[in-house]
């Protein structure tokens, strides 16, 4: 059974680059064939696909958060990260970690793996 649980600090400055942490346990970055993904909510808004990691390592991101975005792993730790550059208030939410198995046809609102997301707040 997989389980992720996210963590990172939660207060970022504007300006600064938001860094969070995904630490996944039932299962293997590495060896799992899912789609280990950064999903955020931001306040009045649904859920927002941010980007993924495979187990090769090949990431994709969102287009809207492309240029700010980098999401990497840690073997070694069983972890994957979240960075995003440049945060304004804009980009207060709450941000989950969440995983399926890798496939073009599963929503990720539809994933069956969650943390229990954790909320980050920009301030000015």
């Amino acid at each position: 059974q997989v389980r992720l649980q996210e963590s990172g600090p939660g207060l970022v400055n504007a300006s600064q680059t938001l860094s969070l942490t995904c630490t996944v346990s039932g299962g293997s970055i590495l060896t799992d064939y899912y789609a280990w993904t950064w999903i955020r909510q931001r306040p009045g808004k649904g859920l927002e696909w941010m980007g993924v990691i495979s187990s090769s390592g090949s990431t994709f991101y969102s287009s809207s958060l492309k240029s700010r975005t980098s999401i990497s792993r840690d073997t070694s730790k069983n972890q994957f990260t979240l960075q995003l550059s440049s945060v304004t208030p804009e980009d207060t939410a709450v941000y989950y970690c969440a995983a399926d198995l890798w496939d073009t046809y599963t929503d990720y609102r539809e994933y069956d793996y969650w943390g229990q997301g954790t909320q980050v707040t920009v301030s000015s």
